[in-house]
């Protein structure tokens, strides 16, 4: 069994996170190697393993901060898929020639001990045309937010990748003056689910052209790369979950802030107007699994009184859920600095 890797990009099978180089250890790890997920290691003595688990101290602090990272549009056909344009436009206002206003939305969550990004918008590695296409008109960006927070790229810790279509991670990496794609956060750890991961270097027809190899490379090479296998609380106060109804293996952070459950729903449910059961997108792989998914999340979401923080409404930032006769509805529209 190979079990050389040059990246540290280790995977736990249960709670824990394990690295050639770290403490962190339990009984198995997952390694990727030039885009490829090698065999899984398993450790010799696993009570010496566990013992030597050193998780970080626990604190209260903890602020999180919504940015807008890019400003586009969208067809609202692709934003509703099946829905009829006379039905979506009574809950989401189209813009002009069919198009609606949307954002990507990412969270900085800063704590005591770290400094953690999800997601980090498109970038701007790609040509003009490429963004013409996106009709793209604007965004915050990342580095003016986080130096308004008193932060720079090296301060980052963390960056959750809920998946890696590009307007999702492609902010992650610029161009040097050699033309090269580079990492932006030179000490970042990164995040993203195992069988998205491997799902990104070997798609479908449908699908490949969201990857892009300057996008993925650079955080292969880095030796920072975590692949999440199973859904946990990898990292203090963030709990994993994984669905797989738009991409396989979508990551969805839920966030412990205060007494609140924060979920940051991605592309899970991108927008307020998408929490209805059939508004799902015509870009979803699996359709009616993302209804199965979605169903069952309502539900939970209800019962446990979640806030949703939706990465793609232009309009509204989160909401709660409400029951009314009508089944699960959206909520009062929620501000995310006022959870803070």
């Amino acid at each position: 069994m190979d079990i050389s890797c040059k990246s540290r990009v280790n995977i736990s099978s249960s709670k824990g996170i394990i690295s050639r180089s770290d403490c962190f250890a339990e009984k198995s790890v997952l390694c990727a190697s030039n885009g490829l997920l090698s065999n899984v290691v398993n450790f010799k003595d696993e009570n010496q393993a566990m013992k030597s688990r050193i998780f970080a101290p626990k604190h209260n602090w903890m602020e999180i901060t919504s940015i807008d990272v890019d400003y586009w549009k969208m067809d609202g056909g692709v934003a509703f898929g099946v829905i009829p344009k006379s039905l979506w436009k009574k809950v989401y206002p189209e813009d002009t020639d069919n198009l609606i206003r949307i954002t990507t939305r990412a969270l900085l969550i800063q704590t005591a001990e770290k400094k953690i990004l999800i997601d980090t918008g498109m970038g701007d590695k790609r040509g003009e045309k490429y963004y013409t296409y996106k009709y793209r008109f604007g965004g915050e960006g990342l580095l003016n937010p986080l130096a308004k927070a008193g932060l720079s790229p090296a301060d980052i810790t963390d960056i959750v990748f809920t998946h890696l279509h590009d307007d999702h991670v492609g902010g992650a990496t610029y161009l040097n003056e050699d033309n090269e794609s580079v990492e932006l956060f030179p000490n970042a750890r990164y995040w993203c689910s195992a069988s998205h991961w491997e799902w990104s270097k070997s798609s479908n027809k449908r699908e490949a052209a969201a990857y892009f190899h300057d996008n993925l490379s650079p955080l292969e090479l880095s030796g920072r790369l975590h692949l999440i296998k199973k859904e946990g609380e990898w990292i203090d106060g963030i709990r994993f979950r994984i669905f797989n109804g738009h991409t396989r293996g979508q990551l969805i952070p839920v966030i412990k802030v205060k007494e609140q459950t924060l979920v940051f729903a991605a592309d899970f449910i991108p927008s307020r107007a998408n929490i209805p059961i059939s508004y799902i997108p015509a870009v979803d792989i699996e359709p009616l699994q993302t209804m199965k998914e979605k169903e069952a999340f309502l539900e939970e979401a209800l019962a446990g009184n979640f806030i949703l923080m939706f990465q793609h409404d232009y309009f509204h930032e989160a909401c709660r859920l409400e029951l009314s006769e009508k089944g699960i509805i959206a909520g009062n529209a929620i501000k995310i600095e006022e959870l803070n």
